[in-house]
């Protein structure tokens, strides 16, 4: 009996979860034309994490891991930006995001984890 509840507990907050790693996928691409929006997408995939089915769970790392690598190429893109490329590096770094957030919507709509989301690629 004991198990049946937590499979009944579980479903509605895995299936919350998995909306979640939706959600943040919007949120990352609302941020290229609002930048607190990406702030604002990684708070929620902290909180969320740990919440989630396993392939879910594999989203949200890609998510984190997505928001701090591409904080790392605007802050040297920024960096760099009097020498000349910052502004390549920069849009490379938009490109970069935007390929890994379709990537990921992709994976969600068929409910798969991501296959290395410890990757510095896509």
């Amino acid at each position: 009996m004991n198990n049946v509840t937590e499979r009944t507990e579980d479903g509605p907050r895995m299936r919350e979860a998995a909306k979640m790693v939706q959600i943040v996928y919007i949120i990352y691409l609302a941020g290229l034309i609002i930048p607190i929006a990406h702030l604002v997408g990684v708070i929620i995939a902290y909180i969320n994490r740990g919440d989630g089915a396993p392939w879910a769970e594999t989203h949200f790392r890609y998510q984190i891991r997505s928001f701090w690598i591409f904080f790392l190429y605007c802050v040297i893109g920024s960096l760099l930006v009097f020498v000349g490329i910052g502004f390549l590096i920069i849009l490379a770094a938009y490109i970069w995001f935007i390929i890994r957030c379709a990537k990921g919507l992709k994976l969600h709509a068929r409910e798969e984890p991501v296959p290395d989301p410890a990757t510095w690629l896509w």
